[in-house]
């Protein structure tokens, strides 16, 4: 096996599946850490022998890590959506992956696209509602797994009470009234967004507000202040008469992705009564995550991570982050100043990239003034992050933590209890270490990013998307 293979190995199979490793630990993660991480990602990047063809298309695998008196322990696994159990059985692509056509007819390619059947691929990220955690995607439904084996136990129709298509991966948690918040999707003749809110224990949604768009604008994720939804809607999304051609021709949600001709839209949304405030206009950018947003003197103050162009999802093929020279795009660390009355809104950079995956203290300052953004930060000529860093908003001063020749995950912010200190925590990241063919969950202190310890792991794990951590210090979510 080729060792000296960089940022390559975040993009290889691997089909080990373990239930309940116990790690090593050099160094020591904190006392008060207890609880457990989980992770979710791609696992599987072939299908019957070949290729799939973008980042989003692989095959979703779970990872745990767990924090208890004896240490930490791990557990991997695929999650067992239709899609897999089609891949694995016929070897196959069953439904329309965002960057590979499903292996079907004609007509049923054109039968899927007309009744909005959408992947069950859960590759995105962790939600528990009530008492069962999901794996979750841009999906009408979620993938129940047991957290501790991480089998996967059944089907949540997450869009049940909705009139909507699907729901976003990125859900909004509210500690105090204890209620998520999110986004259902419905396709047409127009696009339509609805916000709704939902309680903790699973119950019936409550819409809010409908929002309809002219063609297809895409919407990742969007922020919320502690009176105010706001909705980013991308200048770049889908083309429906190329959407409807590629059905016939083997042509995919990538090929119809592109700019619509229209600028960035921030859609201000009272969350009290759902009723409309205001439609702020800038310059087109592409967002997937925003690190968050509050209100200050009559001014609406949001945290992002900003693209030029709809590169940041057409140059995502797993061909080009596999070449020598990957042509990534840059994702820049932005602030957004919208005025809740007149006025324009303001831009400005915080941080140069590329980052990704912007993170808070969101326990104790989502929808809050906040001070310290963390990224993980991608250095010239990777396709991988290389760098956890940390943007002190306020002041300018940057942090960063990095170790040659590997590539941090997501930094997760965990709290520390009984502290109101906004960088008093640490960040947890799944590293990627080719040298040593295997991945290690590494422990940074949150305010000076210095190495608390690390656990390495058995084997080696593809490059994730994002986790969760749910525990003592930590109850709901710790990251939008």
């Amino acid at each position: 096996m080729e060792r000296a293979e960089g940022y390559r190995a975040g993009f290889r199979t691997q089909r080990e599946e373990l239930s309940d490793a116990r790690l090593p630990v050099e160094g020591s993660f904190p006392d008060w850490l207890r609880g457990t991480l989980f992770v979710n990602g791609p696992g599987q990047f072939e299908v019957g022998g070949e290729s799939l063809i973008h980042w989003f298309d692989p095959l979703a695998m779970l990872r745990r890590f767990r924090f208890d008196d004896d240490g930490v322990s791990y557990a991997n696994r695929f999650v067992r959506s239709r899609d897999f159990e089609y891949a694995r059985r016929k070897g196959g692509v069953r439904t329309p992956f965002p960057g590979t056509p499903p292996d079907r007819s004609v007509v049923t390619r054109l039968r899927q696209l007309l009744s909005g059947t959408f992947p069950d691929n859960p590759v995105i990220g962790v939600q528990r509602l009530g008492g069962r955690f999901l794996a979750v995607t841009e999906s009408p439904h979620g993938l129940a797994f047991d957290p501790e084996t991480l089998e996967t136990t059944g089907r949540v129709d997450l869009t049940a009470g909705l009139d909507s298509d699907l729901t976003l991966a990125h859900v909004h948690y509210d500690h105090d009234a204890e209620t998520f918040w999110n986004l259902g999707v419905s396709y047409g003749r127009e696009t339509t967004y609805t916000l709704f809110e939902r309680p903790a224990d699973g119950g019936a949604p409550t819409a809010l507000s409908r929002l309809r768009f002219e063609g297809a604008p895409y919407v990742h994720s969007f922020a919320l202040t502690e009176r105010y939804a706001v909705l980013t809607i991308n200048a770049f999304g889908l083309d429906a008469t190329a959407l409807l051609r590629g059905a016939v021709t083997g042509g995919t949600f990538l090929d119809a992705f592109g700019p619509l001709g229209v600028p960035t839209r921030f859609v201000v949304l009272d969350r009290s009564t759902g009723a409309h405030v205001r439609t702020l206009e800038a310059p087109p950018a592409f967002v997937y995550h925003h690190a968050n947003a509050y209100e200050r003197d009559g001014v609406l103050v949001v945290d992002l991570v900003a693209f030029e162009d709809e590169r940041a999802v057409t140059e995502l093929t797993l061909r080009n982050l596999r070449s020598d020279s990957p042509a990534l795009p840059r994702g820049d660390l932005i602030r957004y100043r919208l005025p809740l009355e007149g006025g324009s809104a303001e831009r400005r950079r915080l941080h140069r990239g590329p980052v990704e995956f912007p993170m808070v203290d969101y326990r104790r300052r989502g929808g809050r003034p906040h001070r310290y953004v963390y990224l993980a930060e991608t250095a010239d000529g990777s396709a991988l992050p290389t760098a956890v860093t940390k943007v002190d908003v306020e002041s300018g001063r940057v942090r960063r933590w990095r170790e040659p020749g590997t590539y941090p995950g997501e930094p997760v912010f965990v709290p520390a209890p009984r502290s109101d200190a906004e960088d008093d925590g640490v960040l947890l990241s799944v590293l990627l270490s080719p040298p040593a063919d295997r991945s290690e969950l590494v422990c940074l202190d949150a305010s000076t990013l210095s190495e608390l310890g690390r656990a390495p792991l058995p084997h080696r794990l593809p490059y994730a998307f994002h986790g969760q951590f749910y525990g003592p210090p930590a109850p709901g979510r710790t990251m939008p």
